[in-house]
């Protein structure tokens, strides 16, 4: 299904009540003629109520210039009229509910619903009025902010400055729309590690006076969660900045916006350690040995916030996040945290309902405190279980048949930034929204939907992961279709840069999360945290499947291209918001691979005696002062200043983000000019003198299209070559000039095999052979047609060159069933789509050996070499759904014994780092031995929840990869010669 018809397909409600573009007898005017309508609510509403009536007059007054007048209830209506009100605390809603218009009686009882409807003749009356009737104080505030939204006012005009449109009118068709309640009741946000973007730059814009995140942040950050339909902020808690109850303003705008404020895992009690506890005279923040200062200390601010809408996070951790003081082992704490439990909940019984069930309270098993709830922990059934993620986007666990059964509910806590081990990623926006998806949804089918809330670091530039995942939040139904996810970005990017950008911005960006998920920009140092460890050179092969390192390269390259030739096409009104939401991440991320990339070819040129290993240092140095560049810009130009202090190019000043370093080059220039073809491996260096063996990889038709060849100099002297081939290879260049300028110090030639002047029975045999400056270099290549040692019309998956590469999506069969398959997501993984065993459920499996074999996938595979394969596996580092799950599934090559792997990590160990920093889980197994011939390889689906992602099967030949190595697939033989 095309993804413009998946958005369409779960477009949000019937198509009433939507902007439209001429008058007629039918619309209802809101602006019409140089004359806007009045706004009408009632002073007895939610103070929230007119916050959001006096921000929809100003939308209105930003799109056409003109404010509408806003107006008490008991004021006469016009004959247009916009009445605003919650069901209950307004009189003219009431009223209309009395007299069952629009059914806006059914709001009754229901949660953060409302209703939009333009109704005639209101109260028998002649004219329309548009009617916004909420069940709720935040009910009708997002019914206010829905409408601005209908206008073409972005959540993100503020936030983004994604300025709306100019219209002179302003109409809205006839009709009516009640939202459906949220999916999850509690949506929000976690600000945190502000200490290089958030705090520094509030400090100096829009709270000068504390100098700190404050009220007037705070305002402009409930504004956005309201547009953005949620309704929880757990408030930034870092060393940089106070507590949030450090300043009286604070607690009373979140009440003026009607945002619920609670507290991150490590600050129970609405109370942030960090800043309020003072060891030196409170003594230390242990319940065994300090209890009754600590009481105390929860006590106070239960008295502050007693009237205040709050979520309390229960339990005990450390002062910041850290284990908590005084319990030797998991139990000890258990048995403690019991107690603690009991003497929290009686402080909430005692200040802010004598019914303590009806407070919402929350315990997150996060980090250490999982295996302390492990030890048998009994929580209260009321209270809410959140389940957190690793950090790195894969959710823990989630709740099992009994956990699901609790009052209480469950929630997620959700990464989209992190600061800690093994690697931070506080810099861009790199968590791919399949991952987020794919995970939410997860948890969405195991019904956790009491409280969702994403970690956001400083907010900006996570803007399209914050959408993405309160959209979710409420209303995940049409995100259960994995395909939904790139129709939902183009829809966003349409709303900020209209019809005619987004089909490419949506590509742009994808393609920048499929990048960031291969490897984060920010994990490209191969270094690691906590300890900081030294940059590395990467893991890309530089010389084989195509110089996968160039590869990746080029792809980013391409992109920095579009996004800047589309920068020139923007309209300047949206300059700024394209800035930030598309131009800084990816030309940023683009920059950031080519500083390491760059200073591996500079290193590994240099061990090849390759004088352009200077051109390289140099790209190096070059793409660090651009971020340099950029980043200034964003922090001093963007928006005229606007977001001063906001962008950090170097959170914690970790290795990664330091200029490269340029070590000493040292060439043996004795030799003039060298040729490289693709497989040199440094250990073959000496190989680049004229007398010695060079050859490609054997050319098959199933194989890469092409191979590559680059010719280079060795010392500062221009060098004129030419290359001759036979007749059946195409090469890029037969000739050109080697000079000592920066770029032309080299030259990469690809090779290609016209298969039509190839025997389909016979090895072609050749050489290339180069010449120059008094030299000359032969370069054997062979190209191997073999398919008449195919089966007719086999189609499948082929070796070559002593290895077989498949995607986990491209199967030959698949046979399901009904208590386990696997089933596509489209979108997720490293190749792109991926296979999930399903269905995703809470009961335990069966243990492997009592499964029946009965749902699996099969790939058809041809070999040539006799050999007993290494099967390798790649999966996400998901971790198993429920307690008492795993990550199982089974391999099998021809119908051989099922071979069980898990991917099972335990905590922080060495290969859980390696696997978040990867998005990669690699198992691997040995079959028996293979003669020359059809094969087929199973998967079994054994745990629900396990998500493949691709499979190179290894007879000899395989290189070392980090990247995906090309399908090695042979569809119809008149295609696939063609090419």
């Amino acid at each position: 299904m095309r993804w413009s018809a998946v958005a369409q397909s779960f477009e949000p409600g019937p198509a009433t009540v939507r902007l439209a573009t001429d008058y007629s007898q039918q619309v209802f005017p809101l602006v019409h003629q140089r004359t806007a309508t009045a706004l009408y609510v009632d002073a007895q509403d939610a103070e929230v109520v007119r916050v959001a009536t006096e921000a929809l007059a100003n939308d209105i007054n930003n799109i056409t210039a003109l404010k509408p007048q806003t107006n008490g209830a008991t004021a006469p209506l016009a004959t247009y009229s916009v009445i605003i009100g919650t069901l209950g605390s307004s009189q003219l809603i009431d009223q209309l509910a009395a007299q069952k218009v629009a059914g806006i009686q059914q709001l009754k009882g229901q949660w953060e619903t409302f209703n939009i409807s333009v109704v005639d003749q209101p109260f028998g009356k002649p004219g329309k009025a548009l009617v916004i009737a909420g069940s709720d104080r935040r009910g009708t505030a997002f019914g206010v902010f829905e409408v601005s939204r209908r206008l073409g006012v972005s959540p993100w005009y503020w936030w983004a400055d994604v300025t709306p449109g100019r219209r002179e009118n302003l109409y809205l068709t006839a009709g009516t729309y009640q939202s459906a309640p949220p999916t999850v009741k509690y949506r929000g946000l976690f600000l945190n590690d502000e200490d290089w973007g958030l705090q520094p730059w509030a400090a100096q814009n829009l709270d000068k006076d504390i100098k700190d995140i404050g009220p007037n942040t705070y305002a402009r950050l409930f504004e956005l969660l309201l547009r953005l339909k949620a309704n929880l902020i757990w408030p930034a808690m870092h060393p940089s900045t106070k507590a949030f109850f450090h300043y009286p303003g604070n607690p009373q705008v979140a009440d003026r916006y009607a945002i619920l404020v609670g507290t991150s895992h490590a600050e129970p009690m609405l109370r942030n350690n960090v800043d309020e506890w003072q060891t030196a005279t409170m003594g230390p923040f242990d319940y065994f040995r300090n209890k009754a200062t600590v009481f105390s200390y929860w006590e106070q601010r239960v008295k502050q916030a007693a009237n205040m809408e709050a979520i309390y996070s229960l339990g005990m951790r450390g002062v910041h996040d850290s284990g908590m003081e005084g319990a030797k082992t998991p139990k000890e704490a258990a048995q403690m945290l019991g107690g603690i439990l009991t003497d929290q909940r009686n402080l909430l019984q005692r200040y802010v309902n004598p019914n303590v069930t009806q407070v919402p309270q929350v315990f997150t098993a996060y980090k250490e405190v999982l295996d302390v709830y492990d030890q048998g922990l009994k929580l209260p059934d009321d209270v809410t279980l959140v389940w957190p993620d690793d950090n790195y986007g894969y959710i823990s666990r989630l709740s099992n048949t009994q956990e699901q059964a609790r009052g209480g509910g469950s929630g997620v806590y959700y990464h989209a930034s992190y600061w800690g081990r093994p690697h931070d990623y506080l810099w861009l926006s790199s968590t791919h929204p399949a991952l987020i998806r794919e995970e939410m949804m997860k948890a969405h089918a195991l019904k956790t939907d009491r409280l969702w809330v994403l970690n956001v670091g400083d907010l900006k530039p996570l803007e399209y992961n914050t959408q993405l995942f309160l959209d979710m939040a409420y209303q995940a139904q049409p995100f259960q279709q994995s395909a939904y996810v790139p129709a939902h970005l183009q829809q966003w990017l349409q709303e900020a840069f209209g019809p005619e950008q987004a089909p490419a911005l949506r590509q742009i960006l994808w393609e920048y999360y499929d990048l960031a998920f291969e490897r984060r920009p920010e994990f490209m140092g191969w270094s690691q945290t906590e300890p900081t460890t030294k940059t590395n050179r990467t893991a890309y092969n530089h010389f084989a499947y195509g110089d996968e390192a160039q590869r990746r390269l080029d792809r980013y390259v391409a992109l920095e291209n579009q996004v800047k030739q589309l920068r020139a096409q923007i309209p300047a009104a949206r300059a700024d918001a394209f800035y930030q939401l598309v131009y800084y991440p990816v030309v940023c991320a683009s920059l950031m691979n080519q500083k390491f990339l760059y200073q591996d070819k500079s290193y590994l040129y240099a061990r090849q005696n390759r004088a352009s290993a200077t051109d390289y240092a140099h790209w190096a140095q070059q793409a660090y002062a651009q971020i340099e560049a950029e980043t200034e810009y964003y922090n001093q130009q963007l928006a005229s200043g606007k977001w001063r202090g906001m962008m950090s190019m170097k959170p914690r000043n970790l290795p990664v983000y330091q200029a490269p370093t340029a070590p000493a080059l040292r060439l043996d220039t004795t030799r003039v000019w060298g040729v490289a073809p693709e497989g040199l491996t440094l250990q073959d260096s000496a190989a680049t003198s004229p007398s010695s063996a060079l050859q490609l990889p054997t050319f098959r038709p199933w194989g890469p299209a092409s191979y590559f060849v680059d010719v280079f100099l060795s010392r500062r002297q221009a060098v004129r070559w030419k290359v001759k081939a036979p007749k059946w290879l195409t090469i890029s260049s037969h000739l050109g000039t080697l000079t000592t300028a920066v770029g032309q110090q080299q030259e990469r030639l690809l090779v290609r095999v016209d298969w039509r002047k190839v025997s389909t029975t016979n090895d072609a045999t050749s050489f290339l052979t180069f010449t120059g400056a008094g030299k000359t270099f032969r370069v054997a290549v062979r190209a191997s047609a073999a398919a008449g040692n195919l089966p007719a019309n086999y189609a499948g998956f082929v070796e070559t060159n002593g290895y077989v590469s498949l995607l986990a999506s491209h199967y030959s069969r698949k046979t399901d069933h009904p208590a386990r398959r696997w089933e596509l997501v489209a979108g997720l993984g490293r190749a792109g789509n991926a296979l999930q065993a399903q269905p995703l459920h809470a009961t335990p499996p069966a243990p492997a050996g009592a499964m029946p074999a009965a749902s699996f996938v099969e790939y058809d595979f041809y070999t040539f070499t006799p050999a007993a394969p290494t099967v390798h596996v790649f999966t996400l580092p998901t971790h198993p759904v429920t307690q008492g799950a795993s990550v199982r599934y089974g391999v099998s090559v021809d119908d051989g014994p099922m071979q069980l792997l898990d991917c099972k990590t335990v905590g922080r160990s060495e290969e859980w780092k390696q696997n978040v920093l990867s998005n990669s889980a690699h198992r691997q197994v040995t079959a028996a031995s293979l003669r020359p011939g059809p094969h087929t390889l199973k998967l079994y689906p054994l745990d629900p929840g396990v998500v493949l992602d691709r499979i190179t099967i290894d007879l000899g030949g395989l290189q070392p990869a980090y990247g995906i190595i090309t399908e090695t697939r042979w569809l119809r033989p008149e295609k696939t010669r063609a090419r």
